[in-house]
C-alpha cells in the first residue's frame, strides 16, 4: 500500500510539472501572439520600413526603426565588449587570487549592484557620470582626435556611449557572479595535477579553468546581453534620445535611441494614433524576435563546442 501510495504521489507531482511547464509555454505564445497582432496594422502601412526606414515622424505617419534598432545592438554590443573582460577579472581574482576575508565582501558588492533598480542608475548617469564624463573624457577626445568620425562632436554628455557605459555598470556584476560560480566548481583534482607537473597559476586558469568554465561563461554572457538589450529606463534618461544616430552621425558621443527608449517615451501619447501605437509595438516584437534569435544562436554554438 506504501508503494501504490507513493506512486500516486510522484504521478500527481509529474502532472504538475507538466501543467506549469505548459503554462510558461503558454504564456510566451501568447504574448507574441499578442504582440504580432497588435503590429498588423504598422506592418500593413509601413512594411520593410520599420525594419530599414531612418525617419520616424508621428504626424505624417512616417515610423522607420532602423536608427532604434541600431542603437539597440550597438549599445549592448558596446557594454558587453567592456562588461566581459571586466566581469572575466573580477572573476578571476574572486576564485584564484582573493584573499579569503576579501570574498564575502566582494560578493557582497556583486549582489548589492545587481539589486540596484535601473533608474537609480539612470539617475546616477544623468546627474553625475554625464557631466563628468563630458567635461573630462569626452570634451578632451573630441579636441585630440575629432577628426575622426567616431570621435566627432560635439560633446552633449548624453550618448549612446554613456548609455552603454552605464549598461555596463548594470551587466557587469550578473556575467561575474555566473563566472565565480562556473569558476569555483572547476575539480580540484584537475587543478592539483597541473600544479604537480609544475604549471603556474596562470597557467592553471588558462588550460584547466577556462576550458572546464567557457561553456558557462558564454551562458552569462548571453544572460548579461539580454538584460543590455531590454534595459529601458536607465537608457531612456542617458543615451538622449536622438533619433538620428547613426544616419546623421556615427560618432559613439552624440545622442542616440534604441527600442525600449522609444517605447517608453512615446507609448503614453501614442494612444491615440492607431499606426503610431502599432508601430512602437512592432519594435517591441522586433526586440523579442532580437532576444530570441541571439538565445537561439548561442544555443547552436553552445552544442558546437561540446561535440567538438
Amino acid at each position: 500500500m506504501k508503494y501504490k501510495s507513493n506512486f500516486f504521489f510522484e504521478k500527481i507531482f509529474k502532472t504538475i510539472l507538466k501543467i506549469t511547464s505548459l503554462i510558461v509555454i503558454g504564456i510566451f505564445i501568447l504574448l507574441f501572439y499578442s504582440l504580432v497582432e497588435r503590429s498588423i496594422p504598422s506592418l500593413f502601412q509601413n512594411g520593410l520600413e520599420i525594419l530599414f526606414g531612418t525617419s520616424w515622424d508621428p504626424n505624417f505617419e512616417i515610423f522607420g526603426g532602423a536608427p532604434a534598432i541600431l542603437g539597440t545592438l550597438f549599445s549592448s554590443a558596446i557594454a558587453l565588449i567592456f562588461a566581459l573582460p571586466i566581469s572575466l577579472c573580477i572573476a578571476i581574482f574572486y576564485t584564484e587570487y582573493g584573499p579569503v576575508r576579501l570574498r564575502p565582501f566582494i560578493s557582497g558588492i556583486m549582489d548589492l549592484l545587481a539589486a540596484i533598480p535601473s533608474v537609480i542608475y539612470g539617475i546616477w548617469g544623468l546627474w553625475t557620470l554625464s557631466p563628468i564624463l563630458k567635461i573630462n573624457f569626452q570634451e578632451p577626445i573630441i579636441a585630440s582626435i575629432g577628426f575622426i568620425p567616431i570621435f566627432s562632436g560635439p560633446a552633449y554628455g548624453l550618448s549612446i556611449f554613456l548609455a552603454s557605459l552605464i549598461l555596463t555598470i548594470m551587466i557587469t556584476p550578473i556575467i561575474s557572479s555566473i563566472s565565480i560560480d562556473i569558476f569555483s566548481k572547476t575539480p580540484m583534482h584537475l587543478r592539483e595535477g597541473m600544479f604537480a607537473l609544475g604549471a603556474t597559476k596562470w597557467e592553471v586558469i588558462k588550460n584547466v579553468v577556462f576550458p572546464f568554465a567557457k561553456r558557462g561563461v558564454f551562458a552569462a554572457t548571453i544572460l548579461g546581453l539580454g538584460r543590455a538589450l531590454g534595459e529601458t529606463m536607465a537608457v531612456t534618461m542617458v543615451i538622449g534620445n536622438s533619433y538620428l544616430w547613426p544616419f546623421k552621425s556615427v560618432s559613439l558621443f552624440a545622442s542616440a535611441s534604441t527600442i525600449t527608449s522609444k517605447i517608453a517615451s512615446e507609448f503614453p501619447e501614442s494612444v491615440v494614433n492607431l499606426i503610431h501605437n502599432s508601430s512602437l509595438i512592432s519594435l517591441a516584437l522586433i526586440l523579442l524576435i532580437i532576444s530570441i534569435s541571439i538565445n537561439f544562436v548561442a544555443e547552436i554554438i553552445s552544442k558546437k563546442s561540446v561535440g567538438g
